[in-house]
């Protein structure tokens, strides 16, 4: 394929998934969703005002219902069928080992549709089934206004992207990140790598939009007082955006390393771009591989890099990823389907020490710090529900081969550019 024509089948296809995985959300697109493994069943279709979550004690032999609210037919579909089967997953795991004190793990889907209003109903609707806790939020636009309802209604809630510093206050108990630290803390990994490679100049295209801004204000402030040099390029969003006078200019300026983390409608055509200008790394902002690779092709190998909560390179995760893939029909296991199993894994365990009232599960889970199979990092909390020590891991596509079993979606590999230290915590 041309660079012209996957040029142009590039900016059709960002400017409609609009990755705004850290900004605002974005508008409700159609996309087709695959296929579930049929072990779950969907919420009712109530609509009535949800009280407070009812904290009674279940019945010893009564299900454990964990409710699944994530991106199933829209925009974040792509993030969200893997937070779905990695907890359906879990779910299936948990029971086959006798469940939790015997009782067996149901997980209640509900669909977010990208959409503010449809996400409060819905989440309202699960807490009407008697879910004890609800996990897979993806993004910030949806993770925002429910964040808020959770904390209304003291129903744990667990976002696996949607890293907009607006989702917790400092008044969070409810609201828990998993995957995605909060935006402010971005940009600490990139300066990072930088200064591991001993790279002299770091040139970075933001979006002319709030998450943009965000990331350009996070890595000016990040990369002052190193000796890293830093040039910022501000560019519109796609289709309407030619990316060619914002890469001239980071060839001039001598870029060592694109950072298009703060431009995520654009990241696919300024990868592409690239391979006619530096010869460097451009990180993208927390996309499935599977997608990426599969839209950039060739154009992603050894040029496209990314962020993760998923350690690919680790014994645990290489051995989920194969029960994963016996599992699901999708095709690689993406840190949003790791992130979806330590939900419920967690969840779960919670249950086992505190019971079913929400309350005590949230306080439960917020003294607690997990080693979750697969994981990069170990989970803990802040007060707010932040993570307390995130350790994203910085990943190169390259040509492969895939270790065995862990990749039907081609024979692409990761290659681990940077293991970040410990991340300081965003103080809302």
């Amino acid at each position: 394929m041309g660079n012209s024509s996957l040029r142009l089948k590039l900016l059709a296809l960002f400017g409609v998934l609009a990755l705004l995985l850290t900004a605002c959300g974005g508008d409700t697109t159609d996309t087709t969703e695959a296929a579930a493994p049929d072990t779950t069943e969907a919420a009712a279709p109530d609509t009535t005002d949800a009280a407070a979550p009812d904290t009674t004690e279940a019945a010893p032999g009564e299900p454990i219902k964990i409710g699944m609210l994530t991106d199933l037919t829209s925009t974040f579909a792509p993030w969200g069928v893997h937070v779905r089967d990695g907890m359906l997953m879990a779910a299936e795991e948990i029971n086959a080992a006798g469940g939790v004190d015997g009782r067996m793990v149901e997980i209640v889907e509900a669909d977010s549709q990208n959409d503010a209003d449809a996400s409060a109903e819905a989440l309202e609707r699960l807490i009407e089934d008697g879910v004890v806790a609800v996990g897979g939020i993806i993004s910030s636009g949806v993770a925002v206004p429910t964040a808020a309802l959770a904390e209304e209604l003291q129903m744990p809630l667990f976002m696996v992207k949607g890293g907009s510093d607006a989702v917790l206050t400092q008044d969070s108990r409810y609201s828990f990140r998993t995957c995605l630290p909060a935006a402010p803390m971005d940009a600490d990994p990139v300066l990072q790598y930088a200064e591991e490679q001993s790279l002299a100049k770091v040139g970075a295209i933001v979006a002319d939009y709030a998450w943009g801004q965000a990331m350009k204000s996070a890595l000016e402030t990040t990369f002052e007082g190193s000796d890293i040099e830093i040039q910022i390029e501000v560019a519109p969003v796609p289709p309407d955006t030619d990316f060619t006078p914002y890469m001239r200019a980071l060839t001039d300026f001598g870029s060592e390393m694109i950072v298009a983390t703060g431009h995520p409608p654009g990241g696919g055509p300024i990868v592409v771009l690239s391979q006619d200008y530096l010869d460097v790394p451009v990180t993208g902002s927390w996309n499935p591989l599977s997608l990426v690779v599969g839209n950039l092709e060739q154009a992603a190998v050894d040029r496209y890099a990314d962020f993760g909560c998923a350690d690919y390179f680790s014994d645990d995760y290489q051995e989920m990823a194969k029960r994963y893939l016996a599992f699901s029909d999708l095709t690689f296991m993406e840190d949003d389907a790791v992130a979806g199993h330590g939900i419920v894994t967690m969840v779960a365990d919670a249950v086992g020490a505190v019971g079913d009232d929400p309350v005590a599960i949230a306080e439960y889970l917020h003294g607690q710090t997990y080693n979750l199979e697969g994981y990069a990092h170990e989970t803990s909390w802040t007060e707010w529900g932040e993570m307390a020590a995130a350790q994203p891991l910085l990943v190169l596509i390259t040509a492969g081969p895939a270790p065995e079993g862990l990749n039907e979606a081609g024979d692409w590999w990761v290659e681990e550019l940077v293991r970040s230290d410990p991340l300081e915590p965003y103080v809302p």
